[in-house]
């Protein structure tokens, strides 16, 4: 029973990971009872796994993960002080916010911030994702050496939607616009439907340390009027960011 009970806890994990969800819905998804689901929720609130939005209300990953997921990969005190930072970001523009970092060649995604919406953005924390897909993998390719990014181009470059944009030499246009600008904006080409702008915290060097980002549903997110200033407010975040962990 005990081996059981962890087991069916990480399938409310995994599924709590693509999003909030109430204890009626996440029932019917994992195909558990609806008081099973509850006393494996309370559980795990109680350890900080999970968290309720409001009473009464969805169920979505808690901090107490990242602590987990932070100490494992040694990122814990980035985590930390990135955190307030994307929090900020969240509450200025009201759409999600995360944090990631370059491993094994791909974005890899370390923190995620909630919003009450009626349409959920999938939690990304502790998945991958191709460095030419995705905003923040963008922003921190731009700022590899230039051999590094090479190596990174001159592979097979996966296209994960109808939109990716897959040409190297397109994509080498896209990396002097980021050193330029400092931001990127994805439009779909990750996942459909999902629109980013990411901006590089950068070594004072120059190195990429990690990449803030912003994500939004497509119908929403950017009004066209205002995705200049939105790119301008996640590179501000992400100075202040490494501003802070350079001092």
């Amino acid at each position: 029973m005990a081996v059981q009970s962890v087991e069916r806890a990480f399938l409310l994990l995994r599924t709590l990971a693509q999003g909030p969800l109430g204890v009626t819905d996440l029932a019917e998804k994992v195909k558990l009872p609806k008081s099973t689901v509850a006393r494996l929720l309370a559980a795990l609130e109680a350890e900080n796994a999970v968290t309720q939005m409001e009473a009464g209300g969805a169920y979505q990953l808690g901090d107490g993960l990242i602590d987990i997921t932070g100490a494992a990969s040694g990122t814990r005190n980035l985590i930390t002080a990135a955190r307030p930072h994307l929090l900020e970001l969240t509450d200025a523009l009201h759409e999600v916010a995360g944090l990631s970092i370059i491993d094994h060649g791909q974005a890899y995604y370390l923190d995620q911030t909630h919003i009450s919406s009626d349409i959920q953005i999938r939690d990304w924390t502790g998945e991958y994702s191709p460095l030419h897909a995705v905003a923040s993998g963008l922003v921190m390719l731009a700022h590899l050496p230039a051999d590094q990014q090479e190596e990174c181009l001159g592979q097979p470059l996966e296209a994960c939607t109808q939109w990716t944009v897959v040409d190297p030499d397109a994509i080498r246009d896209r990396l002097a616009q980021v050193r330029s600008l400092g931001y990127a904006w994805v439009y779909e080409e990750f996942v459909e439907d999902l629109n980013s702008v990411a901006a590089p915290v950068l070594s004072k060097d120059g190195h990429p340390l990690a990449a803030l980002h912003i994500q939004g549903p497509a119908f929403r997110f950017p009004d066209p009027d205002l995705a200049h200033d939105h790119g301008l407010a996640v590179a501000a975040a992400a100075n202040r960011l490494a501003s802070q962990l350079t001092a």
